[in-house]
C-alpha cells in the first residue's frame, strides 16, 4: 500500500463523476439551451436546432430500425446539404460508424471503399448517382441504397434506392433514446486518404479526438457564440474538418452552399451575414478574384481558414486587403483535419502586409489539445534544430491523432512508430517554434485541397503505349494550389501531344487526377536509373 497515495482511496471514478467524450453532446445541449435558433439554412429549407436534433434522431432510429448496429458502417455520397450534416450525428447515436465519401472519386475506388468499410447502408445524393450505380454494381454488395433527392440541384440524376431520405427517417422515432458511447475510444468516422487500393487508408477516428478537435476549432479561431459557418468546405473533408460538431457545440448556422463560386460566397455573406468559412486556397482565390458584380460590401469581421497547399503570400495579402482575416491551418486525414495552426501575435499586426503575410503562410504550432507537433529525423527520431533550415519529418503526438487505419495493421504500425505520427511531409523548425512545410516525401500533390498520388498517376501513364518513362510531379497553380504536371519520356518511334496525353488520362482516372500540363523531354535521373523528383519539381515551379 506504500504507492498508493491518500488521493486514490476511496475516490472511484463513477458515473456521476466521468462521462467518455463525444461530440454528440453538442447538439444534445445546443437543442436544449437553444432550440429555435437556425441550425441549417440551404436554399429554401431553413431548420433550428430542435428540428435537426430531433431529425439526427430519427436518422438514428431509421437506421436501428433497418438493423444497423453499433460497429456497422452507414456511407454517404453528398454535397454540402442538410442531410449530410445529420449525417455527422444521426449513427454515431446508434453506435454505427458514418463514411463520408469523396465526391470527385471513381466508380472503382468507391466500390473498394464499400466493400473494405464493410457497408450496410449508402445514402446517396442523385447529382452522383452515374458514379454510385456502377459503384455498386461493382462491389457487388447487398447495401440498402437511400436517395437524398435535394431541391436544390437541378439535374437529372437518377434515384437508384428504396426510398429517398425524408421517406427514410419518417420511419425513425424523432424522440428516440440514445445514449453516449461506453468508451470514448470507439470508432465515430471513417475517412479514406487519397491512394490506391493496393495499400488501403481508410483512417478511423474516435469520439474523444473528434470531440477534442472540434473545440480546437473554438480555441484556435476565437470563436464567439452563435457563428454563421459557411459550408465551402466539402464536408466529406474529415468530416468537414470537425466543423459540423464545432458549429453544434457553438449553437451557430450552418449555412450550406451546393455550388461553391464567388458569387455563391458573396451572396451568401450579403443574406446572412455569413462570419466564418473555411478550404483550400482555391476558395481564397473566388474571393480574391470576384467580379464586381459578383462582390457585395459587407461592415462586419469574417474570418477564413485555409489549409492544404500553402497558399502565396501574394494570395494571402490581397484578401486580407479585402477585409477578410485568413488563419492558415495544417493537418492530415490522420489529425481530423487542422491540427496544427499559424497563432498570431498581436505584434505582427505591425508589419507591413507583406511580412504578415508571410508569416501566415507558415504552418505555426500545435493545436490547443494535440499534444506535441515537431520535426524529426527519421531515421534517428531526434528533434532537428529550430534553425530554419535543417528538414526532417513533421510529426504528431496526441488525442486529436486517429485510432490508425482500417483492416491494415501494418501500415498502422508502420504510421505510428516510436509513439509519433509520422506524417510523410518534410519540413523545418524556424527559430520561433513556428513549422513551415519544405516538401513532400510522399509525392503528394494538393490540388484544391484533394490528394493526389503521384504514383497513381504514373501508373496511368504507363499505361499509355507510347509512353516509355513518367513521372508527375506539383506544380504551382494560383487556383488549384497545385496541379499535377507530367514529364514524360516517349518510346522510340512514338510521338504524342499533351492534349492526347491528358484525354488518355481523363478516360482511366478521376479527372481532378489528370496532368494539367504535359512535358515532353528526357528524365533526369542516377547512376542507378532512378528519375531525380526534385530537379523535375524546380522545372515545374519556373514554368
Amino acid at each position: 500500500m506504500d504507492d498508493v497515495s491518500i488521493y486514490d482511496i476511496d475516490l472511484e471514478q463513477t458515473p456521476a463523476n466521468h462521462t467518455p467524450l463525444s461530440p454528440l453532446s453538442f447538439i444534445r445541449r445546443t437543442a436544449a439551451v437553444y432550440p429555435d435558433l437556425a441550425s441549417v439554412i440551404h436554399g429554401k429549407r431553413r431548420y433550428t436546432w430542435s428540428e435537426t436534433y430531433a431529425r439526427c434522431r430519427q436518422l438514428g432510429s431509421a437506421l436501428s430500425k433497418y438493423g444497423v448496429k453499433a460497429g456497422d458502417t452507414v456511407a454517404v455520397m453528398a454535397s454540402n446539404t442538410p442531410e449530410m450534416y445529420e449525417c455527422a450525428f444521426g449513427p454515431a447515436m446508434i453506435g454505427a460508424v458514418v463514411n463520408a465519401l469523396n465526391v470527385r472519386l471513381d466508380a472503382d475506388i468507391i466500390a473498394f471503399s464499400l466493400n473494405h468499410a464493410e457497408t450496410n447502408v449508402l445514402i446517396t445524393d442523385t447529382e452522383f448517382s452515374s458514379t454510385m450505380k456502377a459503384a455498386i454494381e461493382k462491389s457487388g454488395r447487398e447495401i440498402l441504397v437511400i436517395d437524398i433527392n435535394d431541391s436544390e440541384y437541378s439535374g437529372d440524376g437518377e434515384l437508384l434506392g428504396e426510398m429517398d431520405y425524408e421517406a427514410f427517417i419518417a420511419t425513425g422515432d424523432p424522440e428516440m433514446e440514445w445514449s453516449l458511447p461506453d468508451d470514448e475510444w470507439r470508432a465515430i468516422s471513417l475517412n479514406f486518404t487519397s491512394g490506391t487500393t493496393g495499400d488501403p487508408k481508410g483512417v478511423v477516428y474516435h469520439h474523444r479526438g473528434a470531440y477534442l478537435n472540434a473545440v480546437c476549432n473554438v480555441l484556435g479561431w476565437n470563436m464567439t457564440h452563435h457563428p454563421v459557418y459557411l459550408w465551402t468546405l466539402p464536408m466529406f473533408h474529415c468530416n468537414g474538418w470537425c466543423f459540423p460538431w464545432t458549429i453544434a457545440a457553438m449553437a451557430g448556422t450552418n449555412v450550406c452552399l451546393r455550388s461553391v463560386n464567388a458569387g455563391s460566397i458573396f451572396a451568401a455573406i450579403d443574406k446572412h451575414k455569413v462570419t466564418h468559412f473555411c478550404g483550400a486556397p482555391i476558395i481564397l482565390n473566388f474571393v480574391i478574384n470576384a467580379t464586381d458584380e459578383e462582390r457585395c460590401s459587407f461592415d462586419h469581421n469574417i474570418d477564413i481558414m485555409t489549409a492544404a497547399a500553402p497558399p502565396p503570400a501574394s494570395t494571402l495579402a490581397k484578401i486580407q486587403e479585402q477585409g477578410f482575416n485568413v488563419t492558415h491551418a495544417y493537418g492530415l486525414t490522420e489529425t481530423y483535419g487542422p491540427a496544427v495552426m499559424c497563432a498570431w501575435k498581436s505584434e505582427w499586426n505591425d508589419e507591413p502586409i507583406e511580412k504578415q503575410a508571410y508569416l501566415k503562410s507558415r504552418q505555426g504550432v500545435n493545436y490547443h489539445m494535440l499534444e506535441e507537433l515537431t520535426v524529426m529525423d527519421p531515421e534517428t527520431m531526434q528533434r532537428v534544430p529550430a534553425d530554419g533550415e535543417t528538414m526532417g519529418e513533421v510529426m504528431f503526438k496526441g488525442n486529436i491523432v486517429m485510432k490508425g487505419y482500417l483492416k491494415n495493421a501494418k501500415t498502422t504500425s508502420e504510421s505510428l512508430a516510436g509513439g509519433w505520427l509520422h506524417s510523410g511531409d518534410l519540413g523545418v523548425i524556424q527559430p520561433d517554434g513556428y513549422i513551415q512545410l519544405k516538401d513532400r516525401s510522399k509525392d503528394i500533390i494538393i490540388s484544391g485541397g484533394e490528394n493526389i498520388s503521384s504514383i497513381e498517376v504514373e501508373s496511368t501513364l504507363y499505361m499509355h503505349p507510347g509512353v516509355s518513362a513518367a513521372a508527375v510531379v506539383a506544380k504551382p497553380d494560383d487556383k488549384w494550389g497545385e496541379t499535377p504536371c507530367a514529364f514524360l519520356e516517349m518510346k522510340p518511334g512514338k510521338t504524342s501531344t499533351a492534349e492526347e496525353i491528358i484525354a488518355f488520362c481523363r478516360d482511366n482516372l478521376a479527372h481532378y487526377k489528370c496532368p494539367r500540363t504535359v512535358v515532353f523531354a528526357e528524365l533526369p535521373k542516377t547512376s542507378t536509373g532512378k528519375i531525380q523528383k526534385f530537379k523535375l519539381r524546380d522545372l515545374a515551379r519556373e514554368m
